[in-house]
């Protein structure tokens, strides 16, 4: 099942070897009969491989798989994935599903690197990166085939290996000495030959026959697309310099910093990045209103120095009741009407609704919190969940003694356990200090913020610690106060958020670009200004996706919109619509004072502490509903917070020292 271990391709007697045996090889055996209609109008296919699959989920009956193809048309490289269709297609996959993981051609000039994965048991695979950050699904080769494809890209493309990471290939790495300079934030950088995001590449062509190869005209289906690509190349006047001069403010957060760094170029209109076009909303998207722009935290009466387009959800009140109003906090008497008399939750999704709508009342935090954040089930009872506690208290004892047992002479050697401890000492020291939990000298909760944080470190040593995960457990611990208690809920919440701080970054880029195609979903015209001011990176919303609002609100407000988000009521993803909420909310302000890049960057981070949580929350529920399925199928699968695919190793074959 796990093909070979394999040489280092930056090896010159490796990349030899595949020169002889590689591609050709798998032209003779896997594309044969592609040599004469691949000739088309100058197309050459160059690599095919059969079975590569995609996995949309852990479910076996859910894979989808197709042929992965390289074609060269003049000195361009394009790949594509067509799934199949027909007797050895997966029957339980519907179409829809097959059209939105279709790659149609994809020229390597917009891919930024290619990550190859070898997990100890199972197939191995590849991650697309884009220029843009956006990764493609993971590419299972069920029959092999990893090196002849990096090989062959070798031979048209200028590709290295990573410094940083022995699995990751640059494509088109120049090593600019400015893109150096984001290496600690581990975003891809900007590359020095940019290339447009070219919206001809339609997914929604036919996938694959499997009881047929595919003729000329296929061939030609994708030279047409190919060939409105390279046109599109001729025209355009693109200057990289431009954006990697962008000067960012020294105050800003971690997730601010890098922001204007990349390519301006990025998430065009109608750009494909593998989970493929999504459908525009519909026509009765139209007729739904939106709430006024005079809520109490922007009241202030903008200027405007632009006309302002139409909201396409303008408010009319005597035609849609937008979002249901709050209701008080559920109290104690309340709380136990949901339980019987063994302690389960009776009704699970009647209790997340209620907390959705009117939150928890904070001394009763301590017992529901647990429920929401997956620690303990809803089903389970009392003296169950008192077993676990006492249970998990004793695994938590085992986990913590592990790094309190290195000795100072161990910690000299021990270079990976002193650059983290040394992290978490720098952040929980300013993580809520005007807390008063949290405030003073010597203050024991601080004692446990970071005593809990390093033991985190060493049950999940592949993600270790990040900047941002003293903000994520703060709250945490405020609430439950037991040390066992908040490491547990802490390590659900990971479950969840961990991806959002994976150092291939794909959890959050996933995320950007649901927010960007639903902004373009519900509000078109403010999508527009975005492309025309090359705002649509989104990374203005990195901080808030980042650490789920929590520097965007006061720290009671927090407590209250993270009960909720946990809900999952009306959606696991709500947090994306809270995004596009805020932004509809200021749109005015934004489009009316013509804010480029870096004034809205600078905006959005001076929003802190002014946004209304009542009015935001009902605002996204709205949209919500709104948005419907149109809604679901902007957000590519595996996006967190749902739980992630569990694949083996998040850095399989990786250095430790390269972790952070």
């Amino acid at each position: 099942m796990q093909e070979p271990e394999l040489h280092d391709l930056s090896d010159d007697a490796d990349y030899a070897a595949s020169q002889q045996y590689g591609s050709a090889s798998m032209m003779r055996t896997d594309s044969g009969k592609h040599s004469s209609s691949s000739e088309h109008e100058g197309a050459e296919v160059v690599y095919t491989k059969d079975n590569v699959t995609i996995h949309p989920s852990m479910l076996a009956s859910e894979r989808i798989s197709g042929r992965l193809r390289l074609i060269k048309q003049g000195s361009s490289l394009f790949m594509t994935w067509i799934p199949y269709k027909g007797q050895n297609s997966n029957a339980r996959v519907s179409e829809k599903d097959r059209i939105l993981y279709t790659i149609r051609g994809v020229p390597l000039t917009e891919v930024r690197s290619i990550r190859r994965h070898t997990p100890a048991l199972g197939w191995q695979y590849i991650i697309v990166v884009l220029a843009t950050g956006l990764a493609f699904p993971p590419l299972y080769f069920y029959n092999g085939g990893v090196k002849e494809f990096l090989a062959t890209i070798k031979q048209h493309v200028f590709i290295v290996r990573s410094a940083e990471d022995a699995n990751v290939f640059l494509v088109n790495d120049f090593q600019n000495p400015l893109q150096k300079t984001l290496s600690s934030l581990e975003i891809p950088r900007a590359l020095s030959i940019g290339s447009e995001p070219s919206t001809s590449f339609s997914v929604g062509e036919s996938s694959v026959d499997e009881n047929q190869e595919r003729t000329s005209e296929d061939v030609q289906n994708d030279n047409t697309t190919i060939s409105q690509y390279n046109e599109r190349q001729r025209q355009k006047n693109y200057d990289p310099a431009r954006d990697l001069s962008i000067q960012v403010l020294e105050k800003f957060s971690l997730v601010t910093k890098f922001a204007r760094e990349t390519t301006s170029q990025l998430f065009r209109d109608g750009h494909s990045n593998g989970y493929g076009s999504i459908g525009r909303r519909s026509n009765s998207l139209s007729s739904l209103d939106y709430p006024s722009q005079k809520a109490s935290d922007d009241s202030n009466k903008v200027s405007d120095k632009s006309p302002v387009p139409q909201d396409p959800l303008e408010f009319d009140k005597n035609s849609l009741v937008w979002g249901k109003p709050r209701q008080p906090p559920l109290e104690s008497a309340e709380w136990y009407t949901f339980l019987d008399s063994e302690g389960r939750i009776m009704d699970s999704e009647a209790l997340r609704k209620r907390i959705f709508y009117g939150g928890v009342e904070h001394k009763l935090r301590k017992e529901v919190w647990p429920f929401l954040l997956g620690y303990h089930a809803y089903d389970s009872t009392y003296a169950e969940r008192e077993y676990l506690k006492a249970m998990k208290k004793a695994e938590f004892e085992t986990v913590k003694k592990q790094w309190q047992s290195i000795s100072p002479e161990q910690a000299r050697r021990f270079t990976k356990f002193r650059e983290r401890k040394g992290l978490i000492d720098k952040d929980v020291v300013r993580t809520d200090r005007s807390i008063s939990f949290y405030d003073g000298d010597d203050n024991p909760n601080v004692n446990l913020l970071h005593d809990i944080l390093l033991t985190y470190s060493f049950y999940n040593f592949d993600l270790g610690y990040c900047q941002g995960m003293s903000d994520l457990l703060s709250p945490i611990l405020f609430v439950l106060g037991d040390e066992s208690e908040s490491f547990w809920c802490f390590v659900k919440l990971m479950e969840r958020l961990g991806p959002n701080f994976n150092r291939d970054q794909n959890g959050m880029h996933s995320q950007l670009f649901a927010i960007t195609k639903l902004v373009e979903m519900l509000d078109s015209p403010l999508h527009n200004y975005f492309t025309q001011r090359d705002c649509l990176n989104y990374f203005f919303c990195f901080r808030w996706v980042l650490i789920q609002f929590k520097r965007e609100f006061e720290f009671d407000k927090t407590l209250r919109l993270w009960e909720v988000l946990w809900t999952h009521y009306p959606s696991e993803h709500l947090h994306l619509y809270v995004c596009v909420a805020i932004l509809k909310r200021y749109r005015s302000k934004i489009i009316g004072e013509q804010m480029d890049f870096d004034t809205l960057l600078k905006f959005i981070n001076e929003l802190s502490g002014q946004i209304n949580l009542d009015a935001v929350v009902r605002d996204a529920e709205a949209l919500c509903i709104c948005a419907g399925e149109n809604g679901d199928a902007c957000i590519p699968p595996g996006t967190p917070p749902s739980l992630p695919v569990d694949d083996g190793l998040l850095y399989p074959q990786q250095e430790l020292d390269e972790i952070l």
